[in-house]
């Protein structure tokens, strides 16, 4: 007996997936929208070395540490209905972002942010997974997702600098607002409820377990990039990996856990969620590095830096039509391994880059780049959601998005504070003698006091400081190129040896 061919998605399947590549778009855009609007907060709110990192990534931070929970809170109430609620949510919290007066509320809308953008990401992926039952098509709706989420990153600075040439900063997240609204209308509509049918009670302290264990690691992780390890950044550490071990402990003594722990015994998922996370945290922390270079080095306006930045979401959408085209007939070892060596070549490109280089390499390098995050996003992602049971498909989209949101908000955090950390050790050396503490204070610590130094100087001195400043950035930016390129080195042979047994364009299903 022939088991029937699964039934093929209809025209509100396709209108349904163009709804939920709306708030993929936006919660990866609001990653990387403020790259563009960082030189005006700095002016406005003049936030520290520290504060700038936070709002850098504390979105990103808070919303990995909360899809778990909302993935598996999505299986048992609904994913339709829990991704209406993270749109009104995510809307409300791009006002509050949008008007803050201070570093400090700044912070706390961008972490109210990331509760909102954790409601809405699992959502849209098990969703997905639901919709298309047929392979091909749900591998053709992952890569339209995924070239919306992995773009929403390149996306986001383009917005950022056509928004600010017009406006002020804080109309970045003024623009959530009518698309979460327009999401709340048409959902309701095009999108058929899902969840799991025999969910279980739900665990909060599981929920609460998860949440502590993700955050101590991110917190050491983020301290030590800053000040080096520590006593308290080994205690946070060690803090959350013992929560993590109760909590991995918790779900394989439960009938219903909220993530299923023996999926990573699985090759083919455990390999997906590292590809993930290496490709994220190296992506991202250049995307934060790569328009403050060109906006500050390279003396681009906010939009004609965001103009030069169109080529590289062409990369994105090459590297995702490369992996749909060849994912039937070629194994995910070879194309997973060759998506990571692509963007590391990138990287490896941009690691060359010098001061006085025109703006054309930095976009052509950087587009290499995203090619290779686009095949890799693509397959990971497919991977992941089937290697999962169906009914588990807001959990195994919950681990799928957290490992994007913690590789990004990581990689924000961690090359972020490399750069800067080699920006102040370059400048310590070589600020022009005469400049009082204060001064001399604010031009070695980033290179947004740098420029505003700079203006405040005559223009021999001011020359000298901007020349010293540029080279320092510079090799912040090419030192953290090169690490990127490693980390995804690295990253491509543990994939290749890791799925070098699962077969061209089939389901995973083999325990190894």
């Amino acid at each position: 007996m022939t088991t029937p061919a699964p039934s093929r998605a209809g025209s509100r399947e396709w209108l349904g997936l163009v709804a939920l590549v709306i708030p993929a778009l936006l919660t990866s855009m609001d990653l990387s929208v403020l790259f563009m609007a960082a030189p005006w907060i700095s002016a406005d709110l003049a936030p520290s070395a520290g504060q700038y990192l936070w709002i850098m990534d504390i979105y990103g931070f808070v919303m990995a540490g909360l899809l778990v929970t909302m993935g598996s809170l999505g299986d048992r109430v609904g994913r339709r209905r829990l991704l209406l609620v993270g749109a009104a949510a995510f809307g409300a919290a791009s006002l509050l972002a949008a008007f803050a007066t201070s570093p400090e509320l700044l912070v706390a809308a961008r972490a109210l942010l990331g509760i909102g953008g954790a409601t809405l990401a699992p959502s849209t992926l098990s969703l997905i997974r639901g919709m298309f039952a047929d392979d091909d098509q749900r591998r053709t709706a992952i890569g339209i997702w995924t070239a919306a989420f992995t773009g929403g990153i390149a996306i986001g600075p383009i917005i950022g600098g056509f928004l600010l040439e017009r406006f002020w900063w804080g109309s970045v997240f003024v623009i959530n607002v009518p698309v979460m609204l327009l999401l709340l209308v048409v959902g309701p509509f095009l999108l058929r409820e899902s969840k799991d049918p025999n969910p279980g009670r739900f665990d909060p302290l599981s929920s609460v377990l998860s949440l502590a264990a993700v955050l101590p690691v991110i917190y050491a992780v983020k301290r030590s990039a800053e000040d080096g390890p520590n006593a308290v950044s080994l205690v946070a550490l060690a803090v959350g990996l013992a929560v993590g071990a109760l909590f991995v402990r918790r779900q394989r003594r439960s009938e219903r856990p909220m993530i299923d722990v023996r999926l990573f015994t699985r090759s083919s998922f455990s390999a997906s969620i590292g590809a993930n996370t290496a490709i994220t945290f190296a992506s991202a922390g250049m995307g934060l590095l790569a328009v403050t270079y060109l906006q500050t080095v390279l003396g681009l306006t906010p939009f004609d830096a965001a103009l030069w930045m169109l080529p590289t979401i062409a990369g994105s959408i090459v590297g995702v039509a490369l992996a749909s085209a060849l994912a039937p007939r070629t194994r995910p070892a070879v194309l997973v391994a060759a998506g990571l060596v692509i963007a590391a070549g990138g990287f490896l490109l941009v690691s060359t880059m010098r001061a006085d280089a025109p703006v054309w390499w930095l976009i052509a390098s950087y587009g290499l780049l995203t090619v290779g995050v686009g095949m890799t996003s693509t397959l990971a992602t497919s991977l992941v959601l089937t290697t999962a049971p169906p009914e588990r498909a807001g959990a195994a989209s919950a681990i799928a998005e957290t490992s994007t949101e913690f590789g990004g908000a990581l990689g924000i955090a961690v090359l972020g504070s490399i750069s800067a950390a080699t920006y102040r050790a370059e400048m310590e050396t070589g600020v022009p003698p005469g400049l009082d503490g204060e001064l001399a204070h604010a031009a070695t610590d980033t290179v947004g006091g740098a420029l505003t130094v700079a203006a405040q100087l005559p223009a021999e001195v001011a020359d000298v400081l901007l020349a010293r400043a540029f080279e320092a950035v510079t090799e912040g930016f090419t030192a953290t190129a090169l690490i990127g390129a490693a980390i995804l080195l690295l990253g491509a042979v543990a994939c290749a040896v890791a799925l070098r047994r699962v077969p061209a364009g089939t389901t995973p299903t083999d325990p190894h």
